[in-house]
C-alpha cells in the first residue's frame, strides 16, 4: 500500500497526516505544494468526488491575501484558481489509488488499512 499526500510542510494536518502514515509503516509519496502545485487533472479527481468548494480552506491566510472572500467563480475558474495558488487548498489531500480524502480523515485512513 502506498498513499500520496498533497500539502505543505508548515501545514499541522499534513504533519499529522505524515504521521500517521509512518506508524503505520506505511509508504508516503508527499507533495509539497510550496514546490509543486497540484496539477488540474488532480484536482479535478477530487472536485469530482468532493465538490470544488471542498477544496477551497476559507480560513487560509492566502485566501484572505487574495481577497477572495465574496468571490463567486465557476467551478472551472475555481480550479484554475487553485492550481496557481495551492495555498487556498483545504490540506491534506490524500490519495490511495482512487480513493481520495480531503482534510483529515483518520477512519477513512484506517479503513484504507484494514481493508488492504
Amino acid at each position: 500500500m502506498e498513499v500520496q499526500i498533497f500539502g505543505t510542510k508548515k501545514s499541522a494536518d499534513t504533519r499529522k497526516a505524515l504521521r500517521f502514515f509512518s506508524e503505520r509503516r506505511i509508504k508516503t509519496h508527499f507533495v509539497d505544494l510550496t514546490e509543486r502545485a497540484a496539477s488540474l487533472g488532480e484536482l479535478k479527481r477530487f472536485a469530482q468526488k468532493f465538490g470544488v468548494s471542498a477544496l477551497i480552506d476559507p480560513e487560509s491566510k492566502r485566501y484572505a491575501e487574495l481577497g477572495l472572500r465574496h468571490a463567486r467563480l465557476s467551478d472551472e475558474r475555481w480550479l484554475a484558481t487553485l492550481v496557481d495558488e495551492p495555498l487556498i487548498l483545504r490540506m491534506p489531500l490524500v490519495r490511495q489509488q482512487h480513493r481520495l480524502t480531503i482534510g483529515m480523515a483518520e477512519p477513512e485512513w484506517a479503513a484504507w488499512i484494514a481493508g488492504s
